[in-house]
């Protein structure tokens, strides 16, 4: 039988996440995370620089709701220096220690990182480059622009490359994603919505991801009972590369039948990530298995 540590005395929990990124000066990005759960929310800013170092420059906490130890705002303070490479995880975990809120803070630290994943400075005559007609030069635009692109999935693989030219292929990119202009606001927002629900002894989960250039909605069904999964299901109205990023996506199908063990998160790494797969499809999946813990 699973239980949830977040179901516990009810039954549903949704948690929102929201992103923004601004220009900042100096070669940096302003990537703010605001985390809303129904115990607490927090916001998250960062000062980083973009690919290839992702280095913090200043981070700073804040609670907005609830019950947020002081140890973790003091803690994200304490990441400056840091670059949002691996290991960030630990390195978030051991800054803000185990008071309450350090969970979120933890995970709004890393969805910091993964919006500095989605927006580069690059030189000006390349980032002119960039045109939503020209998905090729796009797609060379972004392995060259952010240093852990390549191979990070299947649309950034060699085998991704090499479908251009044969078969329909568009871009959501946009050139300020390249390179803003001085002082944007805005330059990419993200909304992200986890939900877990008790159901007629399943637990159904839910998670939504939209943002400049992604649409994804997902749903999971859990046996409550045996701890299966019983339905694996989601649809992708936005993608980057329509016509590549649509490859991996019919993946999501292999976790029907898998044990929601303490194990599943790491073998759908193997399912869904690689150079086979979808990055942002295993991230989303991933999160929302945290929930079960």
């Amino acid at each position: 039988m699973i239980a949830p540590a977040v179901l516990r005395g009810r039954d549903r929990y949704e948690r929102v996440t929201t992103g923004r990124v601004d220009d900042a000066p100096d070669d940096a990005f302003v990537h703010t995370v605001r985390l809303e759960e129904p115990e607490r929310a927090l916001e998250i800013e960062i000062v980083a620089t973009p690919s290839p170092g992702y280095v913090v420059r200043a981070a700073r906490g804040r609670p907005l709701r609830g019950d947020v130890a002081a140890s973790v705002t003091s803690g994200i303070a304490a990441l400056g220096g840091v670059a949002m490479v691996g290991g960030l995880t630990r390195r978030a975990a051991d800054a803000v220690g185990t008071g309450s809120g350090a969970a979120l803070a933890v995970d709004g630290v890393i969805e910091s990182a993964r919006l500095a994943r989605q927006v580069a400075k690059l030189p000006a005559e390349q980032a002119a480059r960039a045109n939503a007609s020209d998905p090729l030069t796009c797609w060379q635009l972004d392995r060259a622009g952010w240093i852990d692109l390549p191979d990070s999935c299947f649309t950034y693989s060699e085998a991704g490359g090499r479908l251009f030219g044969t078969r329909p292929i568009t871009t959501a990119a946009s050139p300020d994603l390249y390179r803003p202009r001085a002082g944007q606001r805005g330059v990419f927002e993200r909304r992200r919505v986890a939900r877990l629900e008790r159901r007629d002894g399943r637990l159904v989960l839910f998670h939504s991801m939209h943002d400049n250039v992604h649409g994804f909605e997902l749903r999971l069904e859990i046996d409550e009972a045996t701890g299966t999964v019983i339905s694996a299901e989601h649809a992708t109205p936005r993608l980057p590369y329509r016509g590549l990023c649509d490859e991996p996506q019919k993946k999501l199908g292999a976790l029907v039948g898998e044990k929601a063990d303490a194990g599943l998160r790491r073998r759908v790494q193997l399912l869904l990530g690689g150079p086979t797969g979808c990055a942002q499809l295993y991230d989303l999946t991933a999160d929302l298995l945290k929930l079960l813990g």
